[in-house]
């Protein structure tokens, strides 16, 4: 029996074909593998004395050699595939292990240039893992040091041997090894040449990170799958608490989207249920805009998930640890506050050191396809910000009215959001119309709608919101504008006292 390694991550290699000498394997190897075996004191043979040619053109060709590629794909059982090895002296292969060139890492490199790039391109390690593969019935491919360990544990309890099983699962993760591979080294070359193929065909790679408990309903299975890379949930650190459900992984990411829209400045806090905000406030400390956010709706806040946009201390812990919360997610938690808040053993603690990083774009799916656009990075149009009443907006006013249009971004359209001294007071989130949105996030607001502000996703298609709000006592509203009615808003607005802001922008949020 014979078996052919030549890898780039070393990890484990040495036992491994240790275990293969003991189990009568002759070891056939390449360029740095060779000579690590060989210092190893391993009994190895260089490829070039299998093929009689050497290694040349700068190691870009070694193992493209038909005693290579005949040993792999041979038919054991094939009288004439057989004939065909013993007359041009082909021995079979019976064992691939190898991993490709580091060109993942090779290209995060800051100094990367296009021509490493180029040479991290692995063609042999690809073509000896497909012929393998191809064969598996006969050939065991291994391109992951992961399963050293399976196909150790087989070898030993099976004379030497690995079971169909394991081959027809090493062989699926193989072609899916170089698929990825070659959509990485593809996506790469289409970013450095502006290829149309961005636009025509989206290739999307992700590892499943995870098994979940269940869907948005116990009788759906579910798994998250990750990118590798990217600034988002796949770099999340949980710290503590029960696993992650479908759910709150979605509800952490509308926490955390809500609380990073605050940038690291001003404590910001989100409390959500359902993707929407129950309750987001800012405030001096985190601790103060937890309380303020968490007064905008006590009721609703109970088993929710709760974004901060900085390192949650101790004396918010304390007061966290007061209300029943599924998770928290934040840049950092003080060692202050892991110690109270690990005290309750269900409650997720996400640490996300990626929380004020680049956002890239966003992916939806819907059955038969997948949606992608641009996230929704932007919050105003500063140029087109203006304010279209006779009456101004002052310095409170303007900070509450920003703050109101900050959250009405991240939550669902119809939306409208009503805000008081930093704090929002009532949310109306995923209506029909717009002014049955008004509506409910007045009644949330009640009586301290008297002198807050209002934001609205979108315009304003009539009037009759303005007439709502004014009969509440709202001071100021935010709106992207935009409605063939506006002057019939600015005018109910110019009635009532109200100022009105246009941002020149629109969020709504599907």
């Amino acid at each position: 029996m014979r078996a052919l390694i030549s890898v780039s991550d070393k990890t484990g290699i040495v036992e491994f074909a240790k275990t293969l000498i003991e189990q009568g394997y002759d070891i056939i190897s390449t360029g740095g593998t060779y000579k690590l075996l060989e210092k190893s004191n391993i009994p190895v043979t260089a490829i070039d004395q299998v093929t009689g040619f050497p290694e040349m053109m700068n190691g870009r060709v070694k193992t493209l050699h038909p005693k290579v590629h005949g040993g792999l794909l041979a038919l054991r059982d094939n009288n004439e595939h057989m004939r065909a090895c013993q007359e041009h002296d082909i021995t079979p292969i019976d064992m691939v292990v190898v991993n490709l060139y580091p060109f993942e890492a090779t290209i995060q490199k800051e100094d990367c240039t296009l021509e490493n790039a180029i040479e991290n391109i692995d063609i042999g390690g690809p073509s000896m893992i497909r012929s393998g593969a191809k064969n598996h019935q006969s050939v065991t491919v291994i391109v992951n040091p992961s399963h050293y360990a399976l196909v150790d544990n087989e070898l030993k309890e099976n004379n030497g041997q690995v079971s169909n099983k394991t081959k027809q699962l090493l062989a699926v993760e193989a072609y899916n090894h170089t698929a990825q591979y070659d959509r990485m080294i593809s996506h790469y070359l289409a970013e450095q040449y502006n290829s149309e193929l961005n636009q025509k065909e989206l290739h999307l790679s992700l590892n499943n990170g995870s098994t979940l408990r269940y869907g948005e309903n116990p009788h759906q299975s579910a798994n998250f799958y990750t990118f590798k890379k990217s600034n988002g949930l796949n770099n999340l650190k949980q710290l503590h608490g029960k696993e992650l459900s479908y759910n709150n992984i979605v509800d952490l990411e509308a926490a955390w989207l809500i609380a990073r829209e605050f940038g690291q400045t001003e404590a910001a806090v989100s409390i959500i249920k359902h993707t929407n905000p129950c309750g987001t406030a800012v405030g001096k400390s985190v601790k103060d805009a937890y309380l303020k956010a968490l007064e905008s709706d006590p009721v609703s806040a109970f088993g929710s998930i709760i974004g901060i946009n900085q390192e949650v201390d101790k004396n918010a812990a304390e007061e966290i640890s007061k209300l029943f919360v599924e998770a928290i997610i934040a840049p950092k938690f003080s060692k202050e506050a892991l110690n109270i808040l690990t005290q309750k053993a269900s409650i997720r603690l996400i640490e996300l050191d990626t929380f004020f990083k680049q956002l890239e774009p966003s992916y939806k799916h819907v059955q038969g396809g997948v949606l992608k656009q641009d996230t929704n990075v932007d919050l105003i149009n500063e140029e087109e910000l203006q304010t279209v009443t006779e009456t101004n907006a002052t310095p409170d006013q303007l900070h509450d009215l920003k703050t109101a249009f900050k959250i009405c971004k991240h939550v669902k359209s119809n939306a409208i959001v009503i805000v008081k001294n930093g704090q929002s007071i009532g949310v109306g989130a995923g209506q029909m119309s717009r002014v049955e949105a008004v509506e409910i996030a007045l009644k949330k607001a009640g009586d301290l709608a008297n002198g807050a502000v209002l934001a609205s996703d979108a315009f304003f298609p009539f009037k009759d919101s303005i007439e709502l709000a004014a009969s509440a006592g709202i001071s100021a509203v935010i709106q992207p504008g935009g409605s063939k009615r506006d002057d019939e808003s600015i005018e109910a607005c110019n009635e009532h006292n109200i100022c009105m802001l246009t941002t020149g922008i629109r969020h709504f949020k599907h």
